[in-house]
């Protein structure tokens, strides 16, 4: 038996963060994580994997319809799809390495196996049980499925399957036009896959801006991803090669069939928390499966504490991280903060699509009185340059007191530019002090200003 401070039980963004910042304000922390590998789904079988194939397949593209108008002859680079797995594989193991590096700098302690928290004060891993004054969960998510899907991560599968396909499929129905389904879907048409997309609402990405959801959703049309909006997916019929996906219209409640050999299921997530004893231990659940919290994360059992995707709010590895350091800075007497309000989203497809704050949507429904200024990359030197002209910033400000209140942007780099906003928002920026603050030309960076500009005398170049 060890004792510690902190038991943290999860080694994703939330939970390793977490680990390092009590480790950090001088507490003794372990952190336990079954995985061979620490940093969870995100860095094992999510965010980071895919990016490595969004990046890859990005390039190919480029290559195919960019290269020539540039002066670059020659022929298209063949997909070597094996060698493209091993690279994915390799930037997986470059990042979680990184981690167990920092787990032993920052003498964190990775405990090894299943975590399940016996009573208050005790985690249990695999047969050893460890004392611990205070014990954070940090179980994380796993992906949802619909009634009649049945999941086998060989035809049917999940983000985890779709990383590992033993070959690029020719066809692949992806169920759910959300994040995950999205920037999936775009690099396997970008490898040459016919790709079908299945929503049961009737816009894609729920709860974006809706204007930046009708310019996406074209966006991918034209790089040729199809979309079937409005359907109920009943079944998924799979054999060993191929499946039979059957849906249903909602407008007319007619039933159609679709076949692929391959279907991404991509319905969501819902927290992980089987095996670890909350119910034993009386810890209050929402009706969505996720832990109760209060504002400083804690659970109704004393000493208990959860953050990330086990919680309520966005499932997303950055508002995991940012309450694993807060818990850790509650835990450790200090003042831990998160602000809500300012949690970027980004989805990594090109181009990217990246928000923060209210959506024009929100600010409707709230009846707040606001104005939007606009400007799109077509106006932008630098991105005209790069055949990046899609898109456009949208930035939301206060009619009366023009402090910024959201900003939405589709375009080159939106994953980076958005957090010059994010920034503003936290020290309550006016769209007139983004205005008036200087920026390099010629970078995307401008569209951002030209959209400030707009919301007061004009963008100077639209």
């Amino acid at each position: 038996m060890a004792n510690y401070d902190v038991i943290i039980i999860g080694g994703g963004p939330g939970g390793y963060v977490s680990a390092i910042r009590c480790a950090q304000l001088g507490l003794k922390t372990a952190c336990v994580e079954g995985r061979d590998a620490l940093g969870g789904t995100c860095l094992n079988v999510g965010c980071i994997p895919s990016k490595a194939l969004l990046h890859a397949s990005h390039q190919l593209h480029e290559a195919e319809h960019n290269f020539a108008k540039m002066g670059l002859k020659g022929k298209s680079p063949s997909v070597d799809w094996k060698q493209m797995l091993a690279y994915k594989d390799d930037v997986i193991g470059q990042n979680t390495k990184g981690i167990e590096f920092l787990f032993k700098k920052n003498k964190v302690d990775w405990l090894k196996g299943w975590g399940s928290i016996p009573e208050a004060g005790k985690v249990k891993v695999g047969d050893d049980i460890h004392e611990a004054k205070s014990i954070v969960i940090a179980s994380g998510s796993e992906p949802s499925s619909l009634p009649g899907v049945e999941i086998d991560e060989k035809v049917v599968v999940t983000s985890t399957g779709a990383l590992e396909l033993p070959k690029v499929p020719k066809k692949m129905v992806v169920i759910g036009a959300g994040v995950i389904g999205l920037e999936l879907g775009s690099v396997y048409a970008r490898l040459g896959t016919e790709v079908q997309v299945i929503e049961f609402l009737d816009f894609i990405t729920p709860g974006m801006d809706s204007e930046v959801q009708r310019a996406f959703q074209k966006i991918l049309t034209k790089q040729g991803l199809k979309f079937t909006m409005g359907a109920a997916v009943q079944k998924v019929e799979a054999s060993k090669t191929k499946a039979k996906v059957t849906y249903k219209l909602r407008k007319d409640d007619s039933e159609h069939d679709i076949d692929a050999d391959v279907v991404l299921v991509a319905t969501g997530r819902r927290p992980y928390v089987d095996g670890l004893g909350l119910d034993a231990l009386g810890i209050e659940m929402t009706d969505r499966g996720q832990i109760k919290t209060d504002d400083q994360w804690r659970t109704n059992v004393p000493g208990i504490y959860a953050i990330g995707d086990a919680i309520e709010g966005p499932m997303l590895a950055h508002k995991a991280e940012d309450e694993g350091m807060a818990a850790a800075e509650v835990i450790a007497g200090k003042h831990g903060h998160v602000n809500y309000g300012v949690i970027p989203g980004v989805i990594y497809t090109a181009p990217e699509v990246a928000s923060v704050g209210k959506t024009e949507d929100q600010l409707k429904a709230e009846g707040v009185s606001y104005k939007v200024g606009k400007f799109s990359f077509m106006g932008n030197g630098r991105a005209k340059a790069v055949f990046q002209g899609d898109g456009f910033v949208k930035l939301l400000a206060d009619k009366e007191t023009d402090r910024v209140l959201g900003c939405h942007i589709i375009g080159p780099g939106a994953g980076d530019l958005i957090h010059e906003i994010c920034v503003g928002m936290e020290f309550g920026a006016s769209a007139e002090d983004i205005a008036l603050t200087c920026h390099a030309h010629p970078t995307f960076s401008e569209a951002v200003r030209e959209a400030a500009l707009a919301c007061g005398d004009g963008a100077i170049h639209a």
